[in-house]
């Protein structure tokens, strides 16, 4: 049986301009960058108070990125969704979807980083 969850990876085309969005505008902290064995370059980021990885791959071996609608998507914990709303649409990524109010009180509301991948906002019933 598995004991705890590690990390997502992501396969990108552009390397730097996506760890740059999750650095810059999702304000996640690189742990760090290594090859694999078969030449994919990997960063490790995180958020600040999370302990999961999110693991961004370049591997242009593996062909194109093609990111379907609809197909995965990253959830974050916000305390102000409007404030971060605010903070992404000024560095070129305003939200693609809502604020939604959920049925249990939480507001969430999506944007899209590079490459097509979904990310998901949540700020948690106060």
């Amino acid at each position: 049986m598995v004991t705890k969850f590690l990390h997502v990876r992501y396969r990108v085309t552009d390397l730097e301009r996506t760890v740059n969005f999750y650095k810059n505008v999702l304000g996640l902290v690189e742990t760090r960058r290594q090859k694999s064995p078969r030449g994919s370059e990997l960063v490790f980021l995180k958020a600040p108070q999370g302990g999961e990885l999110l693991e961004i791959c370049h591997y242009p071996g593996s062909g194109p990125v093609i990111v379907g609608p609809d197909l995965t998507h990253i959830a974050f914990a916000v305390e102000d969704l409007e404030k971060f709303a605010k903070h992404a649409a000024a560095q070129g990524h305003p939200l693609s979807d809502g604020p939604t109010t959920t049925s249990t009180g939480s507001v969430i509301a999506f944007l899209d980083a590079p490459e097509g991948y979904e990310v998901e906002l949540i700020q948690e019933k106060k």
